[in-house]
């Protein structure tokens, strides 16, 4: 790496940009691009953003292990302790395909489920798809026997491909639909994995792009204005996304669209999406007779839930 010829500040607009200043820079690792990126930008040596990163990963661990603790219900009822359920069905060995799918299943969900309880998790890339990342990487890390380190370095990774999202389209929901948060945490956590597993920058693009590209136009309806219901099983559909676009980029696929234009796609969407489909609670499955009899019913709405 020649260190004299790289700026004060780097700036990307794109996954492009990435491959031509790692090139220029003559750096090899995204993850040593994405790290100087963050330490150049944030003004902070890449050891300490190194440890940071490191804590991130330990509250990702102990948001599963917390979420498994005890069935988690949230005070809607609407969440009633589906980590929990699957846990009893894993050791059942009833499963359908093998227990490492089910388990990312049951961590996913126990992510997700402690977020919609008010536990503590890391936003990735926000807080209604914060299941996704840990529940497909760190499940694959463990059953593949990943080093932790290589495990850091897939986050710096995931926050990569994250920022080129939100730089060119959206990461919230209320601006550009669903597609734009577990659309999102699905395709950061495809690239996670393939970069974890060692994979190039041509096999990880493919996977970021298959994820994002399978999750395009896919609405944020929240069922009586809560982010729980569709929101937190949504987390599971994106987290087996992602490690079926991973598995594809891994077996040679290649993605037809370019990563960057899948991610200026997804932002045209978001602009043509109604409003009623983006976080308003005011189409999509907010407005089926049965949830519509929620919202009217007993069960606290955002509002309500605000105001304890």
């Amino acid at each position: 790496m020649n260190n004299t010829a790289i700026p004060k500040r780097l700036r990307i607009q794109s996954l492009q940009d990435v491959r031509t200043q790692m090139a220029q820079y003559d750096l090899h690792d995204l993850a040593d691009f994405f790290m100087l990126y963050e330490s150049k930008n944030q003004g902070m040596e890449i050891p300490s953003l190194f440890a940071r990163m490191e804590y991130h990963l330990l509250v990702m661990q102990e948001s599963i292990e917390k979420g498994l603790q005890k069935p988690n219900i949230t005070k809607s009822g609407l969440i009633a302790g589906g980590a929990s359920h699957l846990q009893q069905w894993l050791r059942s060995g009833q499963y359908l395909l093998n227990p490492v799918f089910t388990e990312v299943l049951m961590n996913t969900l126990a992510v997700s489920e402690l977020n919609a309880c008010m536990g503590r998790i890391v936003a990735s890339p926000t807080a209604g798809s914060a299941g996704v990342l840990p529940g497909a990487l760190l499940t694959i890390a463990k059953h593949h026997h990943i080093p932790k380190e290589r495990v850091v370095r897939s986050l710096f990774v995931a926050g990569g491909f994250g920022e080129i999202i939100s730089m060119n389209a959206s990461l919230s929901g209320a601006s550009h639909g669903c597609q734009a948060e577990n659309g999102s945490a699905s395709a950061i956590t495809a690239a996670a994995i393939l970069f974890a597993l060692g994979q190039d920058l041509d096999c990880i693009e493919s996977g970021a792009a298959f994820a994002l590209k399978n999750l395009l136009g896919l609405v944020c309806d929240p069922v009586a204005g809560l982010v729980e219901v569709p929101c937190v099983k949504r987390n599971v559909v994106a987290s087996v996304n992602a490690i079926a676009c991973a598995e594809m980029a891994l077996s040679g696929i290649r993605s037809v669209i370019p990563f960057d234009e899948v991610v200026k796609a997804m932002d045209l969407i978001g602009k043509d999406m109604p409003s009623s489909l983006k976080e308003t609670s005011l189409g999509g499955l907010a407005m089926c007779p049965s949830a519509r009899k929620i919202t009217q019913s007993s069960c606290p709405t955002k509002k309500d839930l605000m105001k304890e």
